[in-house]
């Protein structure tokens, strides 16, 4: 971040009200799905399972999948014949306990257990009898580790057994002076490792068979590193030596730093990221604020239930933008696997869709909110695994590319290894394309245009010429084509000759900014010409395939895809299109919001649809909708069961009800609700490198400042009145209405 971008981020910041950005209990997690909290450094996912008794702390390692380049394209966790491959599966690594071995007659009082977004620590406290403990936990990113503090006041010592336990059989479980190892070794080679210390202060450690029994003393320090031996580089078979003796090293230096180093550090790498947005909808009830956080979704599911909705909690509205944004900063760093349909947490070995990723909303939707919300670096490991496996991508769809383009699809669901599964969803990589471009249009990163976006987008783009079909009119429409999960497959679905739009758009005009490709460039132009277009049917809705089906139109479907142009799309829009934005606004309430509309990611495409249509109180009827019907009590949303991708999804609808960029304008409040009059936003982007702050009252904006890190023209708009602004690289703006 540059300093002007610093000053910039630091003024806005002091003007903005802080509302708590605390996740806190007041009950024991019990329940996993419903009750654990998320800490995690990119690679390393842990849950906090507090409890006075005993104290769970489960762990996931991002690479830890089994599977392979499954040749065979089945969607299958496990082979089913030798050499014949598999798709694999997210796997748990282990779980930590902690027992407690206090009085017999100890009453344990005053419990709590929050999970702090801003620094993201976890805490836990309680008094036992008449000594309070302490508990504190982080996952560290620049030191990669997880580090968790005992601590007691007091006449009570710390007394308890530390167990280790792993997930797979055939492990081998070590105890070394003040250390639990674990390794083992997957069905498909790749080897794990996971090393627990226990560093007492004041205390005694022993041995008691397969624990560690802690005795005396008031406080101890606990850290764990794991990893694999998994490497994204197809060329060494995705897997290097052994890895555990690194993480003896990566204690051994975490150790000699000390706890208020590992926080220190901890805090200052994950504020640097998290700090960069602050979100003020408004102001919640003191009454509700004092409820836990269990007890106000409750409550928000109760009085949800009422249509129209009332206004209930902006407050708990602004904590789920921001848990979206901690979420991704947990599950997706540079150099890991990018963020899967659980993040990287995951306590099952065959859990859900196994955990992958899922390439006709899900993978996409996790990543929306990077760009807005101002974590643009986080896209880097969904960019790296993309681009490392397109020669695999490449080969493996070389039967759905008889003309040898040198394009590639994938099928629906990717695996780490390069290998995809289930049915080919030969408009994945048309869709991925998208994020290559958007990374480009919010940053105006030439060199990531020309090196990494610009061979995907060339090498699909070709594909596609060579695949669209020509009727007899002349027309362009892509052959064999599906409305995701919806209806038959057939030529011309609206969803596919959406994709295709805006893959050739965004293609041609990536090889006019950078001169390449004449010939390309004339083909796309032409072809884009001829693309059949959206069409509007005999109720006013936007057609879903090229012939109406009344039944399935009129369905409550939960996907939309149908609706691509106006969101993540930029082709239908109210102000440029107007008729196939009324279109698109019929067909949206057409799906309504009962039955199989009721899904986490859903109310979250929903949201941004809603907002890009500009209408503020059905995006936020959507955002009341999640919160009501799909939400745990830990804020993780469910679809059921639980999927990330309505979190980070929702985090990027709400950005979409406060600023939009796609369409060649800055729209500052474009779908601001009834339920947020008053309220200000820091530290948004708009594509054209712009980071945004706003400030409004009784509905209207008060204040504006936009900051160029690139130095050019914007359009900005508010309501009806558009102004041209000029700016130099560096340079704030600041402007009232």
């Amino acid at each position: 971040m540059t300093s002007s971008a610093l000053a910039f981020l630091l003024l806005s910041l002091a003007a903005t009200a802080a509302p708590s950005l605390d996740l806190r209990f007041d009950t024991p997690a019990k329940d996993w799905e419903k009750h654990g909290l998320p800490l995690g450094n990119g690679s390393l996912g842990v849950i906090m399972m507090a409890d006075p008794h005993v104290d769970t702390v489960q762990f996931t390692v991002d690479s830890l999948w089994t599977g392979d380049g499954n040749p065979s394209g089945a969607y299958e966790s496990e082979e089913k014949e030798p050499g014949q491959g598999c798709f694999g599966s997210f796997q748990s690594l282990a779980e930590l306990r902690f027992t407690s071995l206090p009085a017999s007659n100890t009453e344990i009082t005053d419990f709590h257990r929050t999970l702090h977004l801003s620094r993201a620590v976890h805490q836990s406290t309680w008094k036992a009898g008449a000594s309070a403990i302490t508990r504190e936990a982080f996952a560290s990113h620049p030191d990669q580790v997880f580090a968790w503090r005992l601590t007691t006041s007091g006449s009570q010592e710390l007394d308890g057994t530390f167990q280790l336990q792993g997930q797979h059989p055939d492990e081998t479980l070590k105890i070394d002076g003040t250390d639990l190892s674990l390794t083992g070794t997957l069905p498909n080679h790749l080897r794990y490792a996971a090393r627990v210390r226990v560093i007492p202060r004041g205390g005694k450690l022993t041995v008691q068979g397969d624990e560690l029994r802690l005795t005396g003393g008031q406080e101890a320090w606990v850290i764990v590193a794991a990893d694999t031996n998994y490497i994204m580089d197809p060329g060494a078979g995705w897997m290097t030596g052994d890895p555990a003796p690194s993480l003896i090293e990566r204690l051994d230096e975490a150790e000699k730093r000390g706890w208020q180093d590992l926080l220190a550090r901890h805090e200052k790498d994950h504020r640097q990221l998290f700090g960069r947005v602050s979100l003020d909808l408004g102001s919640t009830s003191p009454e509700i604020l004092a409820l836990p956080l269990d007890q106000r979704i409750q409550r928000y599911r109760d009085e949800a239930q009422e249509l129209p909705r009332p206004c209930l909690d902006p407050e708990l509205e602004a904590l789920l933008f921001h848990y979206g944004r901690y979420l991704l900063i947990g599950s997706s760093r540079p150099g890991t696997l990018p963020a899967n349909l659980q993040g990287i947490w995951n306590h099952q070995n065959r859990p859900a869709w196994f955990s992958d990723y899922h390439t006709n909303i899900n993978l996409q939707m996790n990543y929306w909110l990077a760009e807005t919300a101002n974590l643009p670096e986080l896209t880097e490991p969904l960019f790296h695994l993309l681009t490392t496996c397109a020669p695999l991508y490449r080969k493996a769809s070389a039967s759905q590319d008889p003309q040898n383009t040198g394009g590639f699809v994938t099928r629906m669901s990717l695996n780490p290894f390069g290998g995809s599964g289930w049915n080919w969803n030969i408009e994945s990589t048309a869709w991925l394309a998208q994020h290559f471009w958007e990374h480009f249009a919010f940053s105006h990163d030439t060199a990531f245009l020309a090196e990494t976006a610009w061979p995907w987008l060339h090498d699909v783009s070709k594909f596609w010429l060579a695949r669209l079909k020509t009727l007899p009119d002349g027309t362009l429409v892509v052959p064999q084509a599906w409305s995701h999960e919806h209806g038959p497959v057939e030529d011309g679905t609206a969803h596919a000759q959406q994709l295709i739009d805006d893959l050739f758009s965004h293609t041609l005009a990536a090889a006019r900014l950078l001169d390449r490709d004449p010939e390309l460039q004339q083909r796309l132009a032409s072809a884009r010409e001829k693309l059949a277009g959206p069409q509007i049917g005999s109720w006013g809705q936007l057609m879903e395939w090229r012939d109406e089906k009344p039944d399935l139109e009129k369905s409550h479907h939960r996907h939309t895809s149908h609706l691509f142009a106006v969101h993540p799309g930029n082709r239908i829009n109210r102000r440029s299109t107007p008729d196939l934005a009324k279109a698109a606004e019929i067909s949206l309430t057409q799906r309504g919001e009962v039955g199989d509309s009721r899904r986490s990611w859903t109310w979250a495409w929903r949201t941004a649809l809603w907002a890009r249509l500009g209408n503020p109180d059905r995006a936020h009827g959507c955002i009341a909708g999640l919160l009501a019907h799909n939400t745990l009590d830990n804020l993780w949303t469910t679809h059921p069961p639980f999927q990330i991708d309505g979190n980070l999804g929702i985090t990027a609808g709400i950005a979409e009800m406060l600023l939009q960029s796609h369409a060649d304008e800055i729209e500052l409040l474009p779908a601001l609700p009834s339920c947020w009059p008053d309220g200000e936003v820091s530290g948004l982007r708009a594509r054209g490198g712009f980071l945004v702050h706003l400030r409004w009252q009784a509905g209207q904006l008060a204040e504006a400042t936009l900051q160029s890190t690139t130095g050019t023209t914007a359009r900005v708009r508010l309501g009806d009145t558009v102004r041209t602004m000029e700016f130099q690289p560096g340079q704030s703006q600041h402007f009232t209405p």
